[in-house]
């Protein structure tokens, strides 16, 4: 009897914890995974070498695709111009508006379905989660279901966009991560790339509030002693 392939399915991995946690569920779900980074020009740029660790630890397919061409298109955020001061902020807070590239998502989903298209894969993760619809456009239930009629019609193969944690919450992620066994030592949140995550800005302030509501101490290190609560 012949042995089955694992059916394909790419990733959209950053190295941050919501996508580091997507990946091991499509792993886990049996998938054959190809994983994909960008550098779009983000100032947190340590990521994508966070992810390459991971994934040749792991084993997983992994390319890092430059697209910083684009910068000058796309720059005028706070996640990419360096000239502004990153938001110290929680993500509720309108000022966290600043972080948003303009059509990100977009823009990397349609490269995302391209290469699953190419792999002859059937499904594209990525990572959006509940507690970035109010902020980012290309996050939002509404975003992704759109995204995914276009997915259906845009080749002759038909690509699915997945992403499982539309509607969770950061904790809900990182609950799931756990149960997994995942170590959360090997993600990278801060939207500062610097040696040490800052603990000030929306990403750390939400990772960190993820972590306390659990009663648990988060294993990155912080460059100050950050401020930790039971609040999600």
């Amino acid at each position: 009897m012949t042995q089955q392939t694992a059916s394909r399915a790419v990733v959209i991995y950053s190295g941050g914890m919501d996508s580091y946690t997507v990946l091991h569920r499509a792993l886990r779900e049996g998938y054959d995974v190809h994983a994909l980074s960008f550098h779009y020009g983000q100032r947190h740029a340590r990521e994508l070498d966070v992810a390459s660790q991971v994934c040749q630890t792991l084993g997983v397919a992994h390319q890092v695709v430059d697209i910083r061409a684009i910068h000058g298109l796309i720059g005028a955020s706070a996640l990419t111009d360096a000239t502004q001061q990153m938001p110290s902020a929680d993500y509720a807070e309108d000022n966290m508006k600043a972080t948003v590239v303009p059509n990100r998502n977009m823009i990397l989903l349609s490269l995302a379905i391209g290469h699953a298209v190419n792999l002859e894969a059937e499904i594209c993760y990525y990572g959006a989660h509940g507690g970035d619809h109010a902020i980012y456009p290309d996050c939002r239930p509404e975003f992704v279901a759109r995204m995914n009629d276009v997915a259906a019609i845009a080749n002759y193969t038909p690509v699915e966009i997945r992403a499982p944690y539309l509607h969770a919450s950061k904790g809900d992620i990182l609950a799931e991560g756990l149960q997994m066994g995942l170590d959360y030592a090997h993600t990278w949140t801060c939207y500062l790339g610097e040696a040490l995550a800052c603990g000030e800005c929306g990403s750390c302030r939400e990772r960190l509030q993820a972590f306390a509501s659990m009663g648990l101490e988060d294993p990155l290190p912080y460059r100050a002693q950050p401020r930790r609560t039971r609040e999600v």
